[in-house]
């Protein structure tokens, strides 16, 4: 399961930079995808705050740097995108279980040209809201092989709206919090660690699948992963209350949707602050607001944007955007080979534990 894949990653990277195995090389250092020109300039404080922060993990572990054209390694180096750098590192990520398990990457990397076309919602009153609309699998057997996404901010995985890295637009305040936990601590008060549910965007970060039903007036997203919960889209017309302190803060937020054409629009807000948006720490309140975009861009891919709106933590809304791709069923039942939901409990054998150094079952993630 991924508590114990996460162990095993982690010592990998102690011991030569090593991420996951579905990835290829290449994009793993970050050279199989050029930065697009026009992008802006990465800030320079930024960059060097993360390598002073990475040098000194290095000489605390004992790890000898990879050479500056591997463009670093581990999930520390995953947070050089977070800086600028076009370096993927372990953020890099992969698809399916534990980055490439069950499901593995799923076929979105097939030839566009030669999929079906993107599956729709029969145009009958009955289907409300989503008559017409495109089917984002709740009619066809299959799931989203949910990838593994580390750091949010990660290049070439993870891109803004105009395919360029991310620039985090930290508060210092924030990014001191960042680099407290992703290179000081190795990530120690993670939250999901401890099976808490991950919250939002990051649920769709988690390596497991993910299953989305479309019924007339909501939308049903069934998560295998991140403490095997569900999610709930209100699409009735409802909008979100005025402040976030209307709303009872939880894990998931409250969300309310709409469609923009073909692509589906989900606004949240309503968040405790008991979980992170990634697994490399970045931090938020509870007056985060979440928009998320759901378009599927061919019959293998989901598009995923998510753009943070926390003043507390970020000087402007900033916008991350990941490929999910999909994996039909076509064993049938019971085969375990992709394509189904199946049962899983992080609290049984959850390895994280021991590896974070934990003594409790709670932290305080803040």
């Amino acid at each position: 399961m991924k508590r114990q894949m996460n162990s095993v990653l982690t010592a990998a990277v102690v011991l030569g930079g090593m991420t996951l195995l579905s990835v290829p090389l290449a994009a793993q250092r970050g050279g199989a995808a050029p930065i697009p020109d026009g992008c802006p300039a990465q800030p320079e404080w930024q960059t060097k705050s993360l390598a002073d922060f990475q040098a000194a993990l290095n000489k605390e572990r004992g790890v000898t740097p990879a050479p500056a054209a591997a463009g670093g390694g581990g999930r520390g180096a995953g947070g050089a995108a977070a800086a600028g750098a076009p370096a993927g590192g372990a953020a890099a990520g992969g698809g399916g279980r534990g980055g490439g398990g069950r499901g593995g990457g799923g076929r979105g990397g097939a030839d566009a040209a030669a999929l079906p076309p993107v599956p729709r919602i029969p145009n009958e009153p009955q289907y409300g809201v989503q008559a017409g609309k495109p089917d984002f699998g709740g009619l066809a057997k299959g799931d989203w092989s949910v990838p593994y996404v580390i750091n949010m901010a990660s290049y070439p995985q993870n891109h803004d709206s105009k395919g360029c890295p991310v620039i985090v637009p930290f508060k210092p305040a924030a990014l001191a919090l960042w680099e407290d936990r992703e290179l000081r601590n190795n990530e120690a008060g993670d939250p999901e660690s401890f099976c808490l549910p991950p919250g939002v965007p990051r649920m769709m970060y988690t390596p497991y699948p993910a299953q989305i039903y479309q019924m007339p007036d909501r939308i049903l997203m069934v998560f295998e992963g991140g403490a095997h919960v569900w999610r709930l889209i209100w699409m009735d017309g409802r909008e979100l209350p005025k402040s976030a302190d209307d709303i009872n803060p939880d894990y998931l937020g409250y969300s309310v949707g709409h469609w923009e054409g073909d692509t589906l629009v989900v606004n949240s807000m309503g968040f405790n602050h008991q979980t992170w948006l990634d697994a490399s720490g970045h931090p938020h309140g509870e007056q985060l607001k979440v928009t998320e975009r759901y378009t599927r861009t061919n019959f293998n891919t989901l598009q995923f944007s998510a753009t943070i709106d926390d003043p507390e933590y970020y000087t402007e809304p900033w916008t991350t955007v990941v490929n999910i791709p999909w994996t039909a069923n076509t064993h049938g039942p019971f085969t375990m080979r992709g394509g189904e939901l199946m049962e899983y409990i992080c609290q049984e054998n959850n390895r994280d534990l021991s590896h974070l150094g934990a003594k409790s079952k709670t932290v305080d993630t803040r």
